[in-house]
């Protein structure tokens, strides 16, 4: 109830106003009293993935709290898992403004931010401020002015440095804001760099004695062919699991729509048979060899079902928590 009245407002206003001032209200209430406004009861449902035990199977995506500025809050909300991010080695301003529309009609979303964020330094110390008990991932990525030849380092850099303050990392390679950030997902090019992110892997693990797991997230707008090659090296070079899916630049859904002419990836209700025929293609390709964190257009109970049937493990929410709020996270989790 208190979410529908604050939404009205925040849908009227610039969206990254909006997101400013969602942020500020967390920051403000979440090591107070007051945080049981934004604190909720979820069942208790552990799931066992890529060896970590979550507390349940729905986790925020990244792009929500790109510097790990609120894990705490998202922790009250009840989310089995956090992921941060996307974060880049050096600060990254992301791209001109505006660059966020809110599809308010449809629930979609389109931005074409551009990993803008303040660093993997600043994040990694917002980490060593919250109070976290639950599993975090931490989603990186590369610099926009770092050519795409040298992209590998950039991964490897942030892989370096969180290394011992996550539990799991994530590879963002499907990205359609970052100039041919795409390109990474094809040929010769990922399996470079799949095999210098587990060769890094292996590095840490002997450093730190602990082993944590990576997982690659994909474009919802490859082809079955190219689904079937990516699934091929992911097995290969033995990478930990699978996000499907990222945004897309498919406009079919939208046309006519307002701010459908936008650049940038669409998410939301838009994506949502998008990305769970991507998951569909991934089960069937890995035959369980590497699970799946589903993710794209989850608004409801139903639609984080389908994704389950199709083969996904764990899954994620970004726009449906800004068109539903947090009831939407535990409608989802008491009833899986």
């Amino acid at each position: 109830m208190f979410y529908n009245l604050i939404s009205k407002v925040l849908f009227k206003l610039n969206p990254e106003q909006a997101h400013k001032i969602i942020f500020q209200y967390l920051k403000c209430v979440m090591h107070t009293p007051l945080k049981f406004i934004i604190q909720q009861s979820v069942n208790f449902k552990p799931t066992i993935c890529m060896g970590l035990r979550f507390k349940n199977p729905l986790g925020l995506a990244a792009g929500f709290d790109k510097n790990g500025e609120c894990i705490d809050a998202f922790n009250l909300m009840g989310f089995g898992f956090i992921e941060i991010g996307t974060v880049t080695p050096r600060p990254e301003p992301g791209n001109h403004k505006p660059r966020l529309f809110h599809l308010v009609e449809i629930d979609g979303i389109i931005n074409r931010m551009g990993f803008n964020n303040l660093g993997v330094d600043n994040l990694i110390e917002n980490i060593k401020k919250a109070n976290n008990n639950g599993i975090i991932g931490i989603n990186i990525g590369k610099n926009k002015d770092t050519p795409i030849e040298y992209a590998k380092e950039d991964y490897l850099i942030c892989m370096e440095k969180i290394y011992s303050y996550t539990d799991y990392i994530a590879i963002n390679i499907s990205s359609p804001n970052t100039i041919d950030l795409r390109l990474l997902q094809y040929g010769e090019i990922l399996d470079d760099l799949l095999q210098a992110i587990k060769n890094k892997q292996f590095l840490l693990t002997e450093k730190y004695k602990k082993y944590v797991p990576v997982v690659v997230k994909i474009s919802p707008d490859l082809t079955e062919r190219e689904i079937i090659q990516i699934s091929n090296s992911l097995i290969s070079k033995k990478i930990d699991g699978v996000i499907a899916t990222n945004t897309t630049l498919d406009r079919n859904l939208i046309k006519g729509l307002k701010y459908s002419y936008q650049l940038g990836g669409l998410s939301g209700r838009p994506i949502q048979l998008k990305s769970t025929k991507i998951i569909s293609l991934l089960s069937k390709e890995l035959k369980g060899q590497l699970p799946i964190i589903g993710v794209g257009g989850i608004d409801s109970l139903i639609s984080a079902r389908e994704k389950l049937l199709e083969g996904a493990s764990l899954l994620q929410i970004y726009s449906g928590l800004i068109y539903h709020g947090p009831k939407l996270i535990k409608n989802i989790i008491n009833f899986i």
